[in-house]
């Protein structure tokens, strides 16, 4: 260990040398020294979590010009480069050694060929700048679910961020209680220009080396590409719940109230704009957790926690009416940080907001003014569509009192939300524990969006919502979500939501975005039995009598059986046609899939063409009432 400190003492501090040799960790020490001969830093920042230190990165993080302050006390704005607006599937790949298998549907390169091109990337490449340590907890601290990391970055705006996301953890580092597969980061910005964004956007890379449990990212600042502890360190965490039999997941929890005050726990998993976040924040309930979830089974029954603290949010489409929850931590002093909206007058603006927007201000692009075009010529925007806002969850006035409690919360139902216009009613409950994990998570089918950097508007599978983060291959991680279910005494029920569903004459949708408070209401009387349902070839529905009382007490509006049949005719056509693409998907990509995916599906195939013979192509909830 002292080998290590010793290598590292000329590019430290007195303090930051006391500082690390204080945490009794080999591991700790060899990453840091690795990582500081690789990308030679001129100094080496080691923060405590210390209310100076957290200050310290606060202030860093503005002297540096990656973030500038607004108006509003404690509010700061960060701008990445045009072509670095979010996740990049290309940019981003496991290594996976020579004889290892991951599915062919998840972006791989050979784990030799992959470390040597992204360290010849990170060669000297923090010269100049300093290196920031970071030490955190996945999970509450002093848990089962905890999950140690450590994060070296050359950007103050990652290690910023970090504070509002993440619980602090350098006192447990300190005690030694570090485990053997501790997850590992390391991440430079690259090379700035003169707005301190990342400059090399075509050197982007961000790999994930599994088997030392190391996450490299470079020439990258978005935030879902360069803080470690997001879904790159979901995609080990996800390793690391396959060895020891419990489930991460990409999914919110919200404690939802129901009748005489009780609260039942939701987690919910969503593609990045399908209404994750906000149904996490539906005003009545309260929010733990908005973006990934660990579920154990502790003593038979399925118990989740937050691995983070904090949300970073999708911020278009962020309204007072349809959001006021976040809508009040975001216009009122505390500390926010806006990513990639338009700014004016020291005001952050962006994308359905509900106001009129400035013609002219700053955004990502630099100065914008109406009518910008980029070097393809297609018109920009104000704010970029996957602009952020990164905020603590305890800043809102909903945040659940559960969110660090050791034991977590028990579920008592668990959503799979798809964005869906021509199939899915927009709410059903499975009917059984198999029949959710296959026919609306493992089946999940979503419309690409600007969260990912590829075309929108193609449909495509994507499994539980977690596809893209897998790291072990898939039919495994669908088995193990069956065998998890299959082992608790209590499970959890599973539902199936979309939002998005269309009218296939007029497209209009047919749900307004605030049903959901109605449709999460409906799933709690359900968890209960405190409500009837219909059956239907897909799942349970609701009844109109139970939802046109529900839609007076939520939200105080009449709800017609015209609305009513309209959102629950089940569509046979094109239910068969997405049980066709989902079996094409498993049999092209997932040589490994259980055969009870094929079994079910089948079976809600029959029960789909059963139900076409004696009702036609489009059947209405009444017939199936009879």
């Amino acid at each position: 260990m002292l080998e290590y400190l010793e290598v590292l003492k000329p590019r430290m501090s007195s303090e930051d040398y006391r500082r690390l040799a204080a945490i009794p960790v080999a591991k700790v020490h060899k990453f840091i020294a690795e990582s500081a001969e690789l990308c030679n830093p001129d100094r080496i920042f080691i923060c405590t979590d210390s209310r100076e230190d957290i200050e310290y990165v606060r202030r860093q993080a503005i002297e540096s010009g990656e973030e500038t302050p607004l108006a509003i006390p404690g509010h700061t704005y960060h701008f990445d480069g045009p072509k670095d607006q979010g996740r990049d599937r290309e940019a981003t790949k496991y290594l996976v050694p020579k004889g290892d298998y991951l599915s062919k549907a998840l972006n791989q390169i050979d784990r030799d060929e992959g470390l040597a091109e992204i360290k010849s990337l990170m060669k000297n490449i923090m010269k100049g700048r300093t290196m920031i340590v970071r030490f955190l907890s996945l999970g509450p601290l002093n848990s089962v679910f905890s999950i140690p990391c450590m994060e070296c970055t050359d950007s103050w705006y990652v290690a910023h961020s970090v504070d509002l996301l993440y619980r602090p953890a350098y006192e447990v580092f300190k005690r030694g209680e570090v485990p053997d597969d501790l997850f590992c980061v390391l991440h430079s910005a690259g090379k700035l220009n003169e707005r301190m964004v990342s400059a090399e956007p075509e050197k982007k890379r961000i790999y994930i080396d599994y088997i030392e449990n190391t996450v490299y990212s470079v020439n990258t600042q978005y935030a879902g590409n360069s803080i470690g502890f997001k879904k790159l360190a979901l995609r080990l965490a996800i390793r690391k719940a396959d060895r020891e039999g419990w489930l991460a997941e990409h999914m919110m929890i919200t404690g939802v109230y129901g009748p005489g005050g009780r609260k039942t726990y939701f987690a919910g998993a969503f593609p990045s704009a399908c209404g994750k976040t906000s149904t996490a924040m539906i005003p009545g309930n309260t929010i733990l957790a908005d973006d990934i979830a660990y579920l154990r089974n502790i003593d038979g029954v399925c118990r989740a926690v937050n691995a983070e603290v904090g949300i970073f949010g999708i911020i278009k489409d962020v309204n007072p009416v349809d959001d006021p929850v976040i809508w009040e931590v975001l216009t009122n002093p505390g500390e926010v940080i806006f990513s990639n909206v338009l700014v004016k007058d020291g005001k952050p603006y962006w994308l359905g907001m509900g106001c009129e927007l400035p013609k002219e201000g700053i955004n990502y692009t630099g100065y914008w003014w109406e009518g910008k075009r980029d070097e393809n010529g297609e018109e920009i925007p104000p704010a970029n569509k996957n602009a952020r806002y990164t905020v603590s969850l305890r800043a809102l006035k909903n945040c659940d009192p559960e969110l660090d409690n050791p034991m977590g919360v028990e579920l008592g139902g668990i959503i799979y939300g798809c964005r869906d216009a021509r199939g899915y009613v927009p709410v059903q409950q499975s009917f059984d524990w198999e029949h959710g994990i296959i026919a609306y998570g493992a089946s999940l089918e979503t419309e690409t969006t600007f969260a990912i950097t590829e075309e929108e508007g193609k449909y495509e599978i994507n499994i539980m919502s977690i596809q893209d983060f897998v790291s072990i291959p898939l039919g495994k991680y669908i088995r193990n979500n069956l065998e998890f279910g299959r082992k608790l005494k209590k499970r959890p029920i599973i539902f199936g939501v979309n939002y998005f569903l269309r009218d296939l004459k007029t497209g209009e949708f047919l749900n307004d975005r605030r049903d959901k408070q109605v449709w999460i209401k409906w799933m709690e009387l359900r968890v209960h039995n405190d409500v009837g349902a219909i059956k239907s070839p897909t799942g349970w529905i609701p009844r109109y009598e139970d939802l046109n009382k529900l839609f007076h007490e939520v939200r105080g509006i009449e709800y017609s059986e015209t609305d009513y049949i309209k959102q629950f005719t089940i569509r046979v056509r094109e239910n068969i046609a997405k049980i066709n693409r989902v079996e094409k998907f498993f049999k092209d990509n997932v040589p490994d899939a259980p055969p009870e995916l094929f079994k079910v599906l089948e079976e809600q195939r029959d029960r789909l063409i059963a139900v076409q013979k004696e009702f036609g192509n489009y059947v209405s909830p009444k017939d199936l009432e009879k």
